[in-house]
């Protein structure tokens, strides 16, 4: 039976606050059916009817869960799980207050004009094997690097994994306060954060994933003197490669303001490019900036919207072919990545196969170093 929502939709998930979300009972009557619930002792009501157009085909369906979106997605199912009794159990604020300390493993803030970073940092600056950065992309956050930049740094190397502007820990200014969320404005800012940091030059630069992952890519492209190696995770990197339906999604005006604020957005990006559900623990923390604000979901709408994915990926797979890029790069790529075939890899290791070399990660898919972080590892200690 198709139902339609004559009201705006209850999303627990969208709200800001981290107050208590309010308890909600469901009645139904013939073909209407009411939620009903209690805010600051004022009962509240919204209204649902059956599609008149449609006949019931004499099946049992399922009652309408107006929170299908978030308790359908199984890594979330343990984190918020409305029981039959809801008032008897937890709800979204007492779901932050559990998890807002997690997945700041390695990090701190770090102020850089007008903005503060969040950045990961494992090793020393005296570390002998000099300075990594790793670059994460949309819509996740430098907590998937935790593993991969703990292990490598006992090879002898200083890391760094901030989250970019608008994801992850770091600042998430309103579009139009200092900040637009366009390529250049995250250039300059990142720029901005190296010299902070005291990153040394030339750096190995590690970057993995779309929109903001592949400025880290365009980045390169115009600091080729700031980089000595280059480490590639599944990325876009040919104009053939396609666009998830996330960012697809984002762009389409209404429907992408709706879409930004589901707070398991991220999860179930990362789940649907992997043969893996990620565990509740993970799952928390990928989830946590989104839950926590509509900051991080505006950012990433405004960040898809300004960006021309095909004529950023074409000039990637331009800028670094033969005759254009001489460094030594290395793609390592998850062979389950259901967003990006292996076969753009292939197709980006030929526009320069004197300098770029490819290493299959069997296991893994759109985030290696989240699903096979030891492989990705044995990879780079090889490459670097």
């Amino acid at each position: 039976m198709a139902w339609t929502l004559l009201s705006p939709y209850l999303n627990p998930a969208t709200s800001s606050s981290s107050s208590s979300f309010p308890n909600y009972s469901i009645s139904k009557k013939n073909n209407i059916q009411t939620i009903n619930w209690w805010r600051n002792g004022r009962r509240r009501e919204r209204t649902v009817i059956a599609n008149a157009s449609e006949e019931k085909d004499g099946k049992d369906s399922p009652a309408f869960n107006p929170f299908g979106f978030v308790t359908d997605n199984p890594s979330s199912k343990g984190a918020i799980q409305l029981p039959e009794s809801p008032a008897e159990d937890g709800n979204v604020g007492q779901m932050l207050y559990r998890i807002e300390d997690k997945g700041k493993e390695y990090g701190s803030y770090i102020k850089c004009g007008k903005f503060r970073w969040f950045v990961r940092e494992t090793g020393s600056p005296e570390s002998r094997r000099g300075d990594i950065v790793f670059l994460h992309g949309a819509p996740t956050q430098s907590y998937s690097y935790r593993v991969v930049m703990s292990q490598i740094a006992d090879f002898g190397f200083h890391c760094f994994a901030p989250d970019w502007i608008g994801f992850g820990f770091s600042d998430k200014p309103q579009p139009g306060y200092g900040f637009n969320y366009t390529e250049k404005e995250f250039h300059e800012e990142f720029d901005k954060l190296l010299g902070v940091l005291g990153v040394k030059y030339p750096f190995s630069l590690v970057v993995q994933g779309f929109l903001v992952g592949s400025y880290g890519l365009t980045w390169a492209l115009k600091n080729p003197s700031k980089i000595s190696k280059l480490a590639i995770l599944n990325s876009p990197l040919t104009a053939s490669s396609p666009l998830p339906g996330l960012f697809q999604q984002l762009r389409i005006p209404l429907f992408g303001e709706f879409t930004c604020q589901n707070a398991i957005m991220a999860e179930r990006f990362i789940e649907a490019g992997s043969a893996y559900v990620l565990k509740v623990e993970k799952a928390d923390v990928y989830r946590l900036p989104y839950l926590a604000s509509s900051g991080p979901g505006f950012a990433l709408l405004e960040s898809a919207r300004k960006a021309n994915f095909k004529e950023i990926s074409s000039q990637i797979a331009a800028g670094f072919a033969t005759g254009r890029w001489d460094k030594p790069v290395l793609v390592a790529w998850g062979i389950s990545d259901k967003y990006l075939n292996q076969s753009v890899a292939e197709e980006f290791q030929k526009g320069n196969p004197d300098n770029i070399k490819l290493k299959l990660i069997e296991g893994a898919g759109h985030m290696p170093q989240e699903d096979w972080p030891e492989k990705v590892v044995d990879a780079l200690r090889v490459f670097l």
